[in-house]
Formats: C-alpha cells, sequence, structure tokens
C-alpha cells in the first residue's frame, strides 16, 4: 500500500493483481484501517474472483464505492479493474 503520489482522485493507491483470494481483501481490509475516515483508496485488481469478492466484502464492513471500472475501456471484459473507495466517516 502506498500514498497516492499519481494525479489521481484517490489518496492511496494498492495493486492487488498479483494477489488470489482471501488475501485480495485481507490486503485491501489492512489498507483500509490504516486510513483516515473519508479517505479514497484506488485499488487495481484483477477479474473473477477478486472483482467480485473485494467490492462486495467493502460493502459489507461499511465503506463506500466510488467507481468500478475497467482499466483499459476498449480491453476485454476479463481484465484488470480499477475500484475506488472511500472509508465510512
Amino acid at each position: 500500500m502506498t500514498k497516492n503520489t499519481a494525479n489521481t482522485q484517490s489518496d492511496y493507491f494498492i495493486d492487488i493483481t498479483n494477489d488470489v483470494c482471501p488475501m485480495t481483501f485481507v490486503r485491501t481490509k489492512l489498507l483500509i484501517e490504516s486510513m483516515q475516515p473519508g479517505q479514497t483508496a484506488e485499488v487495481r485488481l484483477q477479474h473473477g474472483e477478486p472483482l467480485q469478492n473485494v467490492p462486495r466484502s467493502v460493502r459489507e464492513i461499511g465503506h463506500e464505492i466510488l467507481s468500478l471500472e475497467p482499466e483499459d475501456p476498449n480491453g476485454p471484459d476479463d481484465g484488470v479493474h480499477r475500484l475506488v473507495i472511500r472509508t465510512k466517516t
């Protein structure tokens, strides 16, 4: 997990494309727990289980999904996605 220094809307960024479930959510949850209320994080994740489970689990623990989009809108449906979340206040 890193403080996001890129010119994007998020405070933090994490790439979990090389992780498998359940580590995808474990790493995302650890990031969320280190954040202040109302901060945002961008999570880069793979299609399949991570894409199904991480957003659902984030909602279940009370945080907001701001966006969930393919990294490459012109790429394959099973490509990498970007999830932007905001921690509950």
